[in-house]
């Protein structure tokens, strides 16, 4: 009966419900409903067909297409509970030639859960995953149900960054011998890349490639292939940073925000050997997914960084050479925006948990 219900929110509710239209910076701009109904939407995957997939937290991952929607067989298992659950999909460029789909999801292993990260093969008709395994999955599992991070993005020479949050245990962040708190890369067979930065180090993760990171929830690679990434600070101090090899981002011993309790974080700001961030809001928006615009159909954004708020409900456009948020584009269908995506056309797609939508962003 789901199933069935989801077809008919995709078949009629761009018509039932109408459009809206919202001024932005570069002129009016129309926000369709595509699919309404979903229950925690969290990623959406363009596919080269013309259709894409959908995540539900939940564990449901959906195939739509011409108007109709079904869910995929074969998604592995998932620990819904707290912010884990089924997460991130990835579309690799070379699809249609593997047919390899990418997922990211909290996966149950001793201590408690972890994030992990799947692949398998989409059958010509969407409906199934085979062949579906595991490439990575934390060292660790823990019971908390906080900060599974779970962006998955393909570097320019095919290898996988993903993303992973502290698992809300903030010293872990600071410890090589923990997958907490890092940013992982790892080839398209789960192998490691022999040029990692912390390969034949003692008593390090060779996966790792950057570290001190609090809960990475976007991620994109810039025009130039550079890796950008959002993050959630505590109270105070979300960030956006430029990804360095073997950089150190610094949590917990920096931050620009503050324990919940008010209580200083660290030794404050900056430590030598710490990166600093392009840019960071206080108060905090929650960051969630984030993309960089081609340009495609707005021109004048090519380049700048599209990033949702979970809690102010807006998109953050951010720009310039010292990284600033320029404009808040802000709508009632900005409602809790889970992730923002350029579709192939051009357009901007975003996910809006609140809405419980997927809605089209597109010039008039």
């Amino acid at each position: 009966m789901r199933a069935i219900l989801i077809v008919i929110t995709i078949l009629f509710g761009a018509s039932a419900v109408s459009a809206q239209f919202v001024q932005t910076s570069a002129g009016k701009v129309e926000l369709t409903p595509m699919v309404t109904g979903l229950d925690e939407p969290w990623s959406i995957g363009f596919l080269p067909d013309g259709g894409y997939l959908v995540t539900e937290r939940e564990g449901n991952l959906l195939f739509v297409n011409d108007g109709a929607s079904k869910n995929v067989r074969g998604v592995p298992r998932v620990v819904a509970s707290g912010q884990g659950g089924l997460l991130d999909v990835m579309i690799p460029r070379n699809f249609s030639q593997t047919r390899d789909v990418f997922l990211s999801y909290s996966k149950a292993m001793s201590g408690g859960a972890g994030t992990a990260v799947a692949v398998g093969q989409l059958s010509l008709d969407g409906g199934t995953l085979s062949n579906i395994r595991d490439l990575f999955q934390m060292n660790r599992g823990s019971n908390s149900g906080r900060h599974f991070g779970s962006r998955i993005v393909e570097a320019e020479d095919g290898t996988l960054f993903v993303m992973l949050g502290e698992r809300g245990d903030a010293s872990a962040a600071q410890d090589l011998t923990l997958h907490h708190g890092s940013l992982i890369r790892i080839n398209r067979d789960g192998s490691i890349p022999r040029d990692n930065p912390f390969v034949g180090q003692a008593g390090a993760l060779p996966e790792i490639y950057s570290y001190g990171h609090r809960n990475i929830q976007g991620g994109a690679l810039d025009l130039h292939g550079t890796l950008w990434t959002a993050e959630h600070g505590a109270q105070g101090g979300d960030e956006i940073n430029s990804i360095r090899k073997g950089a150190n981002y610094g949590w917990p011993v920096i931050s620009f925000g503050v324990h919940y309790s008010g209580e200083k974080i660290g030794k404050g700001t900056a430590q030598a050997g710490m990166e600093q961030p392009a840019h960071y809001w206080d108060p905090s928006i929650a960051p969630s997914g984030l993309m960089i615009y081609s340009g495609k159909l707005w021109p004048q954004w090519r380049g700048d960084l599209f990033v949702g708020s979970l809690k102010f409900d807006y998109i953050s456009r951010l720009a310039g050479d010292n990284l600033r948020e320029v404009e808040q584009l802000k709508s009632t269908e900005t409602e809790r925006v889970r992730d923002i995506v350029e579709a192939p056309d051009g357009a901007i797609w975003f996910i809006s948990v609140g809405r419980k939508a997927i809605y089209r962003m597109a010039p008039i």
